[in-house]
């Protein structure tokens, strides 16, 4: 991750423009929750199903291609999106098609969950998923649309959190864990700590749409600050969980994750009222999210 300046215009390459709007490394909050979740199981049980892991890995990227395709779908309703060059509705302008995308992306990924309760003879995790799915709707989606309502973070927070991790870990062994609700904490923390960096650049853009996110009623100095006491929580809560021997040891590797979150506070602390120079910021949380999980989930498997 990098603290270069990134920016969208429709001067810029169609190219630069279409991987700005397919935000492949976005889609680390599908494969992170998977890949917790599935490494406590194997901690637990020593045991992998490796054609459910790749089933549910699967399902969940197109599940989140959906979440992410219907945003841009429901934003260019609003008109939050009027500035935004890189939205998918704007760059193609057949909001229809793309709409129909989408869900086409939802149908797959519901299909591989799907395989997966058929194998298991088991409907749980097809509640979970679409519980999660439904959330994923309600964010942006009518008549509910309640990320506007600055809800967005805690949605979030239960999709990929306890909902995600939870899912996996028991497509795995078909029961339930209070370690694996533990890691799903850190889990759906360090991700909504993703779409809470995601406003500082967008502020004046979410005032004049009504979008309530956290940083326009915070506003940007005091939402920089929360970010150290946010990102702090992820590391004191791993130690915490080894200490009381929830977590193994090895969970500890999470802090390598440590240099990604200093970065992001400094970033968006000198940056916060600079729309330009913060809009970067989600990626570094993203690299945070990544580095963070790929670690933790390490540590339970050693």
């Amino acid at each position: 991750m990098t603290t270069k300046l990134i920016t969208y215009s429709n001067s810029q390459p169609k190219s630069k423009l279409w991987m700005a709007a397919i935000k492949p490394p976005m889609y680390s909050v599908a494969i992170i929750p998977i890949w917790v979740g599935t490494a406590v199981a194997v901690a637990q049980t020593k045991n992998l199903n490796a054609g459910v892991f790749s089933t549910f890995l699967t399902a969940a990227i197109c599940i989140v291609a959906w979440s992410n395709i219907s945003n841009d779908v429901f934003d260019s309703e609003t008109g939050i999106d009027k500035n935004k060059a890189h939205s998918l509705v704007n760059l193609t302008g057949n909001k229809r098609l793309i709409f129909w995308i989408g869900n086409l992306f939802l149908i797959l990924g519901l299909l591989g969950i799907l395989a997966i309760a058929w194998w298991q003879r088991d409907l749980t995790i097809i509640g979970i998923i679409l519980a999660c799915c439904a959330i994923g709707y309600a964010y942006q989606g009518p008549p509910f649309r309640l990320g506007y309502h600055g809800l967005g973070e805690i949605l979030c927070f239960v999709a990929y959190g306890p909902l995600a991790v939870s899912a996996a870990y028991y497509s795995q062994t078909q029961s339930w864990s209070t370690t694996n609700l533990a890691a799903s904490i850190i889990v759906g923390t360090v991700t909504s700590l993703i779409l809470f960096c995601s406003h500082f650049h967008q502020i004046k853009d979410d005032l004049a749409a009504g979008k309530r996110s956290p940083i326009v009623r915070l506003g940007t100095a005091l939402s920089a600050n929360l970010l150290p006491w946010i990102c702090g929580s992820i590391y004191t809560l791993t130690s915490l969980l080894t200490v009381l021997n929830i977590f193994p040891t090895w969970t500890l590797l999470s802090w390598l994750s440590l240099p990604f979150a200093i970065k992001l506070c400094r970033h968006v602390l000198q940056y916060h009222d600079q729309p330009e120079k913060v809009s970067n910021c989600k990626f570094i949380a993203v690299g945070l999210h990544f580095v963070c999980g790929l670690l933790l989930g390490l540590g339970f498997m050693l």
